[in-house]
């Protein structure tokens, strides 16, 4: 009796690169071995973020205690080299020319910005934002416009709400604790729980858990830093509810800045900082949110832009 015979098993087709991407998209991506063939472990990867983190929030917070030519010289610093990742990754034309634009017109706006000339200072970017437009070619004038614009948000607004002398110290502490509230809980939150993501086409690690829990407690955050020592405990419902915004749109922000790099097929915006990226990847909810505050506080109308988000009644 002859046995049937053997059929071949059918080859499976090696897969098409856009379906590998897809793969490494919706899994965890693997760590690269480290020299000794091992996988590098977490704490290596950690501890260049917080001492990135740590000299960051020393050079912002020393920023705000010494005040004056620091404040301006440091956010300045940031401003430019938003504004440099930003022209630099759009891939356009004459890169030189748009971040020499882009420096001068930061210092004028600061300068402007900080000296109770907040429109002038507009002026100034809205002026050098066509010039890099001119500068960059057809295919990106508006991003490169919309750089000049993004950085020049940062520097006006921090000066803007800094230079009010009642409380233009409270409303950068303010943002700080809004910000990093939200960032530092909503990165825990969503690595300890987990779950469904927001846009992962976009931004790949966002959970709804983690910014829910982000977003709540740097309003709690928020609020407590804002009205401390104000001597009114009923001002913690107002502020908590700006703070609740505030947070939002710094989340917002951030995914914003994800969209922004997904764009252009970066990961992260430079190498500038070590274990962190770039500095529109620690500054992208940031600038959102001092945006946010300085619109805010110049609808209401008050004396200055920094009262507008604290006196209430």
């Amino acid at each position: 009796m002859t046995s049937p015979p053997l059929r071949r098993r059918p080859r499976r087709h090696a897969k098409r690169p856009a379906a590998m991407l897809n793969d490494v998209a919706g899994s965890p991506r693997e760590e690269p071995l480290a020299p000794d063939g091992t996988a590098p472990s977490r704490l290596a990867d950690l501890l260049p973020r917080l001492l990135s983190s740590a000299a960051l929030m020393a050079a912002t917070l020393v920023s705000v205690w010494l005040g004056g030519e620091v404040f301006a010289i440091i956010w300045l610093i940031g401003a430019f080299a938003v504004s440099y990742e930003w022209q630099t990754l759009i891939g356009a034309a004459r890169p030189l020319a748009r971040i020499i634009v882009a420096a001068l017109a930061l210092v004028l706006a600061a300068k402007f910005a900080s000296k109770g000339g907040p429109l002038t200072a507009c002026a100034v970017i809205v002026l050098a934002g066509f010039l890099a437009a001119l500068a960059a070619g057809s295919s990106r004038r508006i991003w490169a416009f919309a750089g000049i614009v993004y950085a020049g948000a940062l520097i006006i607004s921090v000066n803007v709400l800094y230079s009010s002398a009642t409380f233009g110290t409270r409303s950068i502490v303010w943002l700080f604790a809004t910000v990093w509230g939200t960032d530092v809980f909503a990165y825990f939150g969503g690595r300890l729980i987990g779950g469904a993501k927001i846009w992962p086409q976009v931004s790949p690690s966002k959970t709804w858990s983690g910014t829910l829990i982000g977003i709540f407690a740097g309003a709690l955050l928020g609020a407590a830093v804002g009205a401390g020592g104000l001597g009114k405990p009923l001002l913690a419902l107002p502020i908590f509810a700006l703070s609740l915004v505030a947070a939002i749109i710094s989340q917002g922000g951030d995914v914003f800045e994800s969209y922004v790099k997904r764009r252009f097929g970066v990961k992260d915006s430079s190498l500038l900082i070590p274990g962190h990226g770039g500095f529109m990847d620690r500054l992208d909810g940031f600038v959102a949110a001092s945006t946010f505050a300085a619109l805010f506080g110049a609808i209401r109308g008050l004396p200055s832009l920094a009262a507008g988000l604290f006196q209430w009644f």
